[in-house]
């Protein structure tokens, strides 16, 4: 029989046991943990600021930043969540929620939101984080694809000059890079390491849909004639016209800026963030400029994967959580964000902001792109991972070398693609 005193005890610590958890001390404030993928400098300065901001005018709800890292960040979440150690707060991309959302380790943020945050984002942004009939993330910053050009050459060659009211056509830039190269240089270089995205994204401008959603919910791949016009144009300029360098296709962005710097290619399409890297590394003297990407059939649409805040389900504190994406994104911080990381707000009060129309850095020929930008085609697209790295990758990849035909490509998207997302549709 225990004595008062040991009953005493034990009802003292589980009453300390009950108190400490949920991010809260006994008589101290909520603890949020917000984990970060910003990486650049001026981005990870950003944030970092905002939270000190936060963390000054709100002594009750304390945010302790995380930094993460693009590189690992999907099975590092999904280690934590499975563990039960998932930051509150989480930065993704609208790409990487589809699994999450569905296996239930974010919070649905439908009823949560504020209705200033939930009308100053477009309902095609909104489009990027819903998944069924919940929104399991705030979509907050985006980039189109661009192309970066050299513009002492462009001007020296006498080529129109595209601007986003007066885009090239796909088959008018296939044209011109076949003009601009020649001598050992190249009119392009495609820096197609990761090949999927790229294509399936710039692939919306013709009209290019590859997954398709039938009565049933299903998703099946269909790879059509409007799937064709990217990756045919991508294919005769390194293998027909030789007007693409094929030794970029296995490379990064950042590793084709080298040669764009030495003259080796007239054009890089890049994503528009890369802007910051070309101002600082840029040699003094040498003339750039941010050109729309192609249009087609479907104009200058193209698909994005915002990057995304979310609220892990786990956390008791969801609506201090939800407080402070609304004060991360009100627009004078989302504009800051933006700059930090060179991309585009998706909030359209933050869009409007002078600093984001400048001629500087081409901000405005980027500004002019953000309206036609649409989900992403794989966006909700159960087992996408799966698929683009077993199938589309190395489909892609053989296709733009020349190694295969594009019948073959259509068989190995098609066929075996449909093959593993049946598994996640059962």
């Amino acid at each position: 029989m225990r004595t008062p005193s040991v009953l005493a005890l034990v009802v003292a610590l589980f009453l300390t046991g009950c108190s400490s958890g949920g991010g809260r001390d006994d008589d101290g404030p909520v603890t949020l943990r917000f984990q970060s993928l910003a990486w650049q400098d001026e981005s990870v300065e950003a944030n970092k600021e905002l939270v000190k901001e936060w963390n000054a005018t709100h002594p009750d709800i304390k945010v302790e930043y995380v930094q993460g890292s693009w590189d690992s960040v999907h099975d590092q979440l999904l280690t934590s969540f499975e563990g039960g150690e998932a930051p509150d707060i989480i930065h993704d991309a609208s790409d990487d929620l589809a699994d999450f959302a569905y296996g239930g380790y974010l919070t649905n943020l439908t009823d949560l939101l504020p209705e200033r945050l939930k009308s100053d984002i477009p309902q095609r942004s909104w489009e990027t984080t819903t998944f069924g009939e919940g929104v399991y993330g705030v979509p907050f910053l985006q980039e189109p694809r661009v192309l970066v050009a050299n513009a002492t050459w462009l001007k020296e060659s006498g080529v129109r000059i595209p601007t986003p009211e007066k885009p090239w056509s796909w088959a008018e830039f296939r044209q011109i890079t076949d003009e601009l190269g020649g001598k050992g240089r190249y009119g392009v270089a495609w820096p197609l390491k990761e090949p999927v995205s790229a294509t399936l994204n710039l692939s919306l401008s013709a009209g290019g849909q590859l997954f398709h959603r039938g009565v049933d919910g299903r998703v099946t791949i269909r790879f059509d004639a409007g799937d064709e016009v990217v990756p045919r144009t991508v294919h005769d300029q390194v293998n027909t016209d030789r007007s693409a360098s094929p030794t970029t296709l296995g490379s990064g962005g950042s590793d084709t800026l080298p040669g764009f710097f030495g003259g080796k290619y007239a054009m890089v399409p890049l994503g528009f963030s890369y802007r910051q890297q070309i101002a600082q590394q840029a040699p003094e003297g040498f003339d750039w400029q941010v050109l729309p990407a192609p249009a087609g059939a479907d104009g200058l649409a193209q698909g994005v994967s915002p990057q995304t805040l979310s609220v892990a389900a786990d956390s008791p504190h969801k609506e201090e959580a939800v407080a402070f994406l609304d004060f991360l994104l009100e627009p004078r911080n989302m504009v800051r964000l933006a700059l930090g990381d060179w991309m585009l707000p998706t909030g359209t009060q933050a869009l409007k902001d002078p600093a984001l129309h400048t001629t500087e850095d081409d901000w405005a020929t980027g500004t002019a792109l953000a309206a036609h930008l649409r989900p992403a085609p794989a966006q909700f697209v159960r087992g996408y991972p799966e698929w683009k790295d077993k199938v589309a990758t190395p489909a892609f990849q053989e296709y733009y070398s020349g190694a295969i035909g594009v019948d073959e490509l259509r068989r190995r998207l098609e066929k075996d693609g449909n093959l593993v997302l049946a598994r996640y549709q059962r």
